[in-house]
C-alpha cells in the first residue's frame, strides 16, 4: 500500500476518507480498477481530497456521498464495452450534481472515445499521467463544474434533473416524526392500507428501498446527522427497472429534509444543448425546440434580443466583467419570462450578445404575437437598467426582433426572419427598438402607446389588483407578515406583473400616480382585514421617485392614518429599481419614517445600483435578499459564500434578513442555516388575495 493509502482508513465501502489535514481541499471522486492508490497520491499532491474506489458497485451512490463535483474515472486497459459501462454508471449522478467527469483513456483518437463523450465524459486525458498533466486536467474539469454549478440553469433546476417538490420528506428531530409527501410515499409503496402514516420513521423509509441500496442510504443519513452537512444517496425505484432517484439530505436546527430528484436518461438534457457560460439553451436546442413546436402546429413566436454597446464593456472592464454581464442579462431575461408564466417557453443564448426567447403559439398567431410585443418592451426596459460592477455602473442597451412562424417554416427560416427583424430594429434608431416580422419582406415598429393609454384608464376601472405575498418566520414557520404586490388585469393581454407594470408606468411618466394608487389600495384593504389577520405586518414598496417628492413624508403618513392601519405594523421597503441620487436626503426621510413608528427595509438587495452604499448610508431595520441571490445558495461553493457573506454582514449591522423567492426545501434549509430570519416564496404560497390569506391563516400547520 502506498503512503497516501496508508494515511487513509477504509470507509467500508471500497473508498477511503481523507486525513484531517486535507479538510480544506476540494473532494475528488476517483474510480480506478487498477491504480486507485497511485491516482489518489497524485491527486492529493495537487491539492485535492481524494475519495477513491476500485469497484463499480454503487459507484453512483459513492460519488454523490463524496460531495465531489468532479469525478476522475480511469478507463485505461479496459475493453471498449467496459469503458462505456463505467461512464454510463456515473453520468447521471455527475450531471445531476452539475459536475464534470475527467476520463483517463489509452488513446484520445480512438473511434470509441466519441461515444464516451456522448455518454457523459466532459474531459479526456491520454498518455502518461504525471502530476503536472493530471493537475491541468483536473483544473480544466473543475472549472467547467464550477461554471455549471453556479450558472443560471443550475440555480433553476440543477441542469440535469427533473426536480419535483412533490417528492419530498422531512424529519422533525424534536418530535421524532417523519413527514413524507404523498407522491413520494406512493412511489416508494409506503401507502399500504391500514398503515399509520403518523408513525413513519427513518427506518420505514430505508426499508422501502431495495436491499442493495440501503447501505448507501444509511451512510448518507448518518453523515447528515453526525456532521450536520448535506449528503446524498441514489437508489432504484422499488419494483421498477432502470428508474432511479437521488435523494439530497439537508440538515438544519430542527432536523433535516430530503429532496428527491429523478434520474431519467430520456429526459436528461445533454450538456451539448446548453451554453456553457450562462447555462441557457444553445442554438442546437433552439432548432430542436422549433421543430417540435412546428410539428405540433403551435406556430411559435421568436424574440431575438441583441445587446448594444457591449464592446465598450469588454474594452473598459475586461472580458471577465463582460462575461459576468452576459450572465446577469441571462438572469434578468429568464426572470421576466418566468414572471410572464409562459408555458413551454424557451430562453437561449445564440451568439455572443444575442439572446432568444421562444414562446409556444396557441394556434391563433395574433394574440401570442401581441403578448410577445409586450414581453419585448419589458425585456428592453430590463436590459437598460444599470448593472453594478464593483464601484461602477454599467449601462447596456437592447434591440429586439420578433418573428412569427408560419405553417411549414423550417427552424432556419424562422431564425432568419427574427434576425432580419433585429437588423431592422438596430437600423431604426431609438424609436425603432423593437421590430416585428410576420412575412419575410417587411417589418413593423411595435407601438406601445396603447399600453400607456390603457394604464391611465386602469386605475379608475379597477384593473390594478393588490395581492399579498405571505412572509414566514424561519423558526416557527408561521405567517408573520405580507408584502403588498400589484397586478394589472389587462382586458386584452391578461395578467401583467408588477415589474412590467412599473416599466410601462416609467416610460409613460405615470410612476407617481401609480405608486400612490397602490399604496392607498393596499393600506385600505389591509385596514379592513378580519381579526384573524390583525397581527400581521404589511410591507409596501416605495421607489426612488416616491421619496424624492418634497411632500412624500407628510402625505404618506396622512394616508396611513386615514386608512386606520397601525403604523407599528407597517414596513416601507425601498426598491432598488431606481437609483437614489441623494442618499443624505433619503437617510433623513427614512429616519423620520422610523421615528414615526414605521419599519424601513431595502427590497431586492443585491440586484440594484448601489447595495453597499445603501447599507452604509441608510437607516434600516432589515434587508430583503433578491430571489436570484437567494437561489444561489444551492449553487457552487463560491455562490454559497457570497450569500452567507451578505447575511453575515446584515446581521453584524443588526439587521433582519428576509429571503425572497424561496422555491425548494433545499433553499430553505440552507438559508436557515446561514441566518435568514424570514422568508417568502412559492414553496409556501404565491401572492394571494385577502380572502385567500384569511383562509390560509385558518389552516392547521402541517407537521
Amino acid at each position: 500500500m502506498t503512503e497516501a493509502a496508508a494515511s487513509r482508513k477504509d470507509d467500508g465501502s471500497g473508498g477511503f476518507s481523507a486525513p484531517e489535514e486535507e479538510a480544506d481541499a476540494l473532494p475528488l471522486f476517483i474510480l480506478s480498477f487498477a491504480q486507485r492508490d497511485e491516482l489518489s497520491l497524485l491527486a492529493s499532491r495537487t491539492g485535492w481530497k481524494p475519495v477513491a474506489a476500485r469497484s463499480l458497485d454503487r459507484a453512483e451512490s459513492r460519488y454523490l456521498g463524496s460531495l465531489a463535483r468532479t469525478a476522475l474515472v480511469d478507463l485505461r486497459g479496459l475493453e471498449i464495452d467496459r469503458t462505456l459501462a463505467v461512464v454510463n454508471a456515473l453520468a447521471d449522478a455527475v450531471e445531476a450534481s452539475g459536475g464534470a467527469m475527467l476520463a483517463l483513456v489509452d488513446d484520445i483518437g480512438a473511434p470509441h472515445v466519441a461515444d464516451l463523450v456522448a455518454a457523459g465524459a466532459t474531459h479526456l486525458l491520454d498518455g502518461a499521467v504525471t502530476e503536472a498533466r493530471l493537475e491541468a486536467g483536473l483544473k480544466a474539469a473543475d472549472k467547467l463544474a464550477a461554471r455549471l454549478i453556479g450558472s443560471l440553469a443550475a440555480s433553476r433546476n440543477r441542469h440535469a434533473v427533473q426536480r419535483s417538490d412533490a417528492l419530498f420528506w422531512r424529519w422533525n428531530g424534536a418530535e421524532r416524526t417523519l413527514s413524507i409527501s404523498p407522491a413520494l410515499a406512493k412511489l416508494l409503496d409506503l401507502m399500504a392500507p391500514g398503515v399509520d402514516h403518523s408513525r413513519w420513521t427513518i427506518s420505514d423509509l430505508v426499508r422501502a428501498l431495495d436491499r442493495r441500496d440501503r447501505a448507501g442510504a444509511i451512510a448518507a443519513i448518518r453523515h447528515a446527522v453526525d456532521e450536520l452537512m448535506p449528503a446524498a444517496f441514489a437508489h432504484s425505484v422499488p419494483g421498477t427497472t432502470g428508474r432511479r432517484l437521488v435523494q439530497h439530505l439537508y440538515p438544519d436546527s430542527r432536523g433535516f429534509s430530503g429532496e428527491v430528484e429523478e434520474l431519467d436518461a430520456q429526459r436528461r438534457p445533454s450538456a451539448r444543448d446548453r451554453d456553457p457560460m450562462t447555462g441557457l439553451s444553445n442554438r442546437p436546442a433552439v432548432i430542436r425546440w422549433l421543430d417540435d413546436m412546428q410539428a405540433a402546429a403551435r406556430q411559435p413566436v421568436v424574440l431575438l434580443v441583441g445587446l448594444g454597446e457591449f464592446d465598450r464593456v469588454n474594452s473598459a472592464y475586461g472580458r471577465l466583467v463582460g462575461d459576468a454581464m452576459l450572465t446577469r442579462v441571462a438572469m434578468r431575461l429568464t426572470r421576466l419570462v418566468d414572471a410572464m408564466a409562459q408555458r413551454d417557453a424557451l430562453v437561449a443564448r445564440l451568439t455572443g450578445t444575442e439572446f432568444l426567447i421562444g414562446l409556444a403559439g396557441d394556434g391563433g398567431g395574433l394574440p401570442q404575437l401581441e403578448r410577445a410585443s409586450l414581453l419585448a418592451q419589458q425585456l428592453i426596459a430590463e436590459i437598460s437598467r444599470p448593472f453594478n460592477a464593483g464601484d461602477f455602473l454599467i449601462r447596456l442597451s437592447g434591440r429586439c426582433g420578433i418573428a412569427l412562424a408560419q405553417s411549414g417554416d423550417s427552424p432556419e427560416i424562422i431564425l432568419r426572419r427574427a434576425s432580419n427583424a433585429l437588423a431592422d430594429a438596430r437600423r431604426g434608431g431609438p424609436q425603432g427598438g423593437i421590430r416585428v416580422r410576420v412575412a419575410d419582406n417587411k417589418s413593423r415598429i411595435v407601438d406601445d402607446d396603447r399600453l400607456h393609454n390603457d394604464l391611465r384608464h386602469a386605475l379608475d376601472s379597477g384593473q390594478i389588483q393588490i395581492l399579498f405575498q405571505p412572509q414566514y418566520d424561519m423558526a416557527s414557520d408561521g405567517i408573520i407578515g405580507v408584502e403588498a404586490l400589484a397586478r394589472w388585469q389587462h382586458p386584452h393581454y391578461g395578467e401583467i406583473g408588477a415589474g412590467a407594470l412599473f416599466a410601462v408606468a416609467e416610460r409613460s411618466d405615470f410612476m407617481l400616480p401609480l405608486s400612490d394608487h397602490i399604496h392607498a389600495r393596499a393600506l385600505a384593504e389591509a385596514a379592513a382585514w378580519p381579526e384573524a389577520l390583525g397581527a400581521l405586518r404589511l410591507a409596501v414598496n416605495v421607489t426612488a421617485a416616491d421619496i424624492a417628492e418634497p411632500d412624500f413624508l407628510s402625505s404618506f403618513l396622512q394616508l396611513v392614518d386615514e386608512t386606520g392601519f397601525a403604523r407599528e405594523r407597517l414596513t416601507v421597503e425601498l426598491t432598488e429599481s431606481g437609483l437614489v441620487e441623494d442618499l443624505d436626503s433619503a437617510a433623513l426621510l427614512l429616519t423620520q419614517l422610523r421615528e414615526a413608528g414605521l419599519a424601513v427595509a431595502v427590497d431586492d438587495f443585491g440586484t440594484g445600483y448601489s447595495s453597499l452604499a445603501y447599507l452604509k448610508a441608510l437607516p434600516l431595520d432589515y434587508l430583503k435578499i433578491d430571489s436570484s441571490i437567494a437561489r444561489d445558495i444551492t449553487g457552487s461553493g463560491r455562490d454559497r459564500i457570497i450569500v452567507r457573506a451578505i447575511i453575515d454582514m446584515a446581521r453584524e449591522l443588526g439587521l433582519g434578513v428576509v429571503a425572497e423567492g424561496v422555491e425548494t426545501e433545499q433553499q430553505l434549509a440552507l438559508l436557515a442555516r446561514a441566518g435568514c430570519t424570514v422568508y417568502q416564496g412559492f414553496l409556501r404560497s404565491p401572492p394571494i388575495t385577502s380572502e385567500a390569506l384569511a383562509r390560509l391563516m385558518e389552516e392547521p400547520k402541517s407537521g
